[in-house]
């Protein structure tokens, strides 16, 4: 496995020879050292992207379309290979890391369709001897930063529908899961990709960032993590009026209603809940159930969380893997320490499990009962395995706890009415909602959040939109 960055087409360690550890989470163990690049490195992938786009993007679409065809196929021959690497780095369960896999090829698969459909656009004329066009242009230079828990999807559907576009691209995934990136990289690099269309450095975050935000070349960048940070990187990014794509934090809330199917319901929410341990953006953080079913409903919610199996996530059946750092279990024991001292009822969890060779990152399954809007954990994305559950009384009652945050990424709505989840979907300011489900992922749909989870979409061809520039071309006979 490749551990130095990819720029220009080449293998290169930093300047300075400096490196950085990456670890198992679960054991602690040592894996590999990767460079820690930092602003010369940012800068020498720009250079590269740079000199690779005229040519690629002189390409056809259809030409681009079939390197991301060879990109995916690379990625699902590579299917075993890369499910071990990402639960080696992110610690997730080995089942949930194959099907990342799936789900990034799906993203070049899509990228590919979409690019295949790029064509100009014939405006109407009104008047004799007038040519109107719009044509698809790439934006130029573009940067993606990336987050660890979903260290190959996050790239992949940021860099298929870049490249797609025909933009060049300079990418920096996160310091925890950087193996899973390289590794992509050498697989699009094997399947003929030209030097200098995918660079990949890893290194210090903030010197990368304003490297290339400052870099006037830099024409947009796509980021996927904390609101925090985005909105620093607004700020940075406004001096050269760089286009950007957010994803940030999500406070995503389940609405049970008294007339909702409680066995899909509860299957549904340990899915998207747990999933990860807990650590993604769109998995349920507050748990809203009508009082008729509260009790059943937490009842059995409750009994199949305990059923979860903790451990490493390399182990056949295990559904709860470790956090990913010592910070992270330290944020969830202050959520849960936090909903108890308010009046929270602990059902089942509230603390680490020991697991024998392991650190001690084990989260247990949690449920917390009588959740109120003042917690922690209703205000804050907790990105564990904690399930608060408030009840409501209507409606009304129903959309406005669902609503009382800044963020806005996903929801999810459990009834056998549609037209109910239809009219309160429509009320809820998320970018996302799941009726009866929380499977919402989908690398043709658009994925993308409001408020303070952010802005721009990723999937299908609204993804595609984020990297191209319109002309419009308006021509008369002299």
């Amino acid at each position: 496995m490749e551990c130095r960055n990819l720029v220009g087409g080449s293998w290169i360690s930093p300047e300075s020879g400096a490196t950085f550890d990456v670890r198992d989470p679960a054991t602690g163990e040592l894996i590999a050292r990767v460079p820690r690049g930092g602003a010369a490195e940012a800068h020498r992938c720009v250079d590269a992207a740079e000199q690779a786009l005229p040519e690629w993007s002189a390409r056809s679409p259809a030409m681009r379309a079939g390197f991301l065809d060879q990109v995916s196929s690379a990625l699902r021959r590579a299917r075993t290979e890369l499910a071990a690497l990402i639960t080696r780095e992110s610690g997730k369960p080995l089942a949930e890391s194959a099907a990342e896999v799936d789900y990034s090829a799906d993203y070049f698969d899509s990228a590919a369709a979409e690019a295949r459909n790029l064509v100009e656009v014939r405006l109407p004329v009104r008047g004799g001897g007038t040519l109107k066009r719009a044509i698809p242009e790439p934006v130029g230079v573009v940067a993606a930063i990336t987050p660890w828990n979903f260290p190959l999807a996050m790239i992949a559907r940021k860099t298929a529908p870049a490249l797609a576009a025909g933009c060049t691209q300079v990418v920096k995934p996160a310091e925890a899961t950087p193996l899973t990136a390289l590794t992509l990289a050498q697989l699009a690099t094997d399947a003929g990709l030209p030097p200098g269309v995918l660079n990949v450095i890893t290194g210090d975050p903030p010197s990368i960032a304003r490297a290339w935000l400052g870099d006037g070349r830099v024409r947009k960048l796509s980021f996927t993590g904390s609101t925090r940070v985005g909105k620093e990187l607004m700020r940075l990014a406004a001096d050269q009026v760089v286009r950007l794509s957010l994803e940030l934090g999500g406070q995503a809330p389940l609405i049970v209603f008294g007339d909702a199917d409680l066995d899909a319901a509860v299957a549904a929410a340990i899915a998207g809940k747990f999933r990860v341990a807990g650590q993604t953006c769109i998995c349920p953080n507050r748990f809203l159930v009508a009082r008729e079913v509260h009790a059943e409903f937490t009842d059995r919610l409750v009994r199949a969380a305990t059923r979860l199996p903790v451990g490493p996530g390399t182990l056949a059946g295990v559904r709860i893997g470790p956090l990913i750092n010592d910070e992270a279990v330290t944020k969830v024991r202050r959520h849960v320490a936090d909903a108890i001292d308010r009046g929270g009822v602990l059902r089942c969890g509230g603390g680490t499990v020991p697991v024998d060779g392991c650190l001690d990152r084990f989260f247990a399954p949690t449920v917390i009962d009588s959740a109120t809007p003042e917690m922690l954990c209703f205000k804050e994305e907790t990105f564990g395995p904690v399930a608060p559950i408030a009840g409501f009384d209507s409606i009304d009652d129903a959309v406005t706890l669902a609503n009382a945050t800044e963020f806005g990424l996903a929801a999810y709505i459990f009834t056998r009415d549609l037209a109910c989840a239809e009219r309160v979907g429509a009320k809820l300011r998320s970018g996302i909602v799941g009726v009866n489900t929380c499977a919402v992922s989908d690398a043709y749909a658009p994925f993308g959040g409001c408020q303070w989870s952010g802005f721009g979409r990723e999937g299908g061809r609204w993804g595609l939109e984020e990297y191209l520039a319109w002309k419009y071309v308006c021509a008369t006979s002299s």
